[in-house]
């Protein structure tokens, strides 16, 4: 991690790894957790297979959906890394996303409680970086971590 182009969050979710990355790579489940509440996650288009679209739309009030994430998988390693980048679109395309460009990348590790997961978000320049950070990156990638813990936990009990 490069503290000047990084952020990144950690945590425990208490469920075993297959079920924290089947909710990570089934779109249905995905789109249960992927935005903070109360805003509502459509899956357009999902495959978590290296190359595939990572397309999702959001909605304030469950009403209109606006586009949200136009991204690709990179790397898809089962139940171990997932990294994606909304750099390259879903089709392919150099993309500038707005309002920040990034590659994430998704760890799933065995831990004594559960999983240890941790999202490491890489940017391109330290002013990306910090634009990322003062636009909410901890309180929002904080907040889908813990409804990601909270559908993964539920399914384990």
């Amino acid at each position: 991690m490069k503290p000047d182009l990084d952020l990144a969050i950690e945590r425990v979710i208490r469920a075993p790894r297959a079920v924290v990355w089947r909710a990570w790579t089934d779109p249905a489940r995905f789109e249960q957790w992927w935005l903070p509440a109360p805003h509502s996650c459509r899956v357009e288009r999902f495959e978590a297979v290296p190359g595939g679209p990572m397309v999702t739309s959001m909605s304030d009030d469950g009403g209109a959906f606006v586009p949200h994430m136009d991204a690709v998988f990179l790397i898809v390693e089962d139940q171990e890394r997932i990294v994606f980048t909304n750099a390259i679109d879903s089709d392919w395309r150099p993309a500038d996303p707005q309002p920040v460009g990034m590659t994430a990348e998704i760890t799933f590790a065995d831990h004594p409680d559960g999983t240890e997961y941790r999202a490491l978000v890489r940017h391109g320049s330290p002013e990306s970086r910090d634009r990322h950070e003062k636009l909410g990156f901890y309180e929002g990638w904080g907040a889908v971590a813990a409804q990601l813990a909270a559908l993964a936990e539920q399914e384990a009990a």
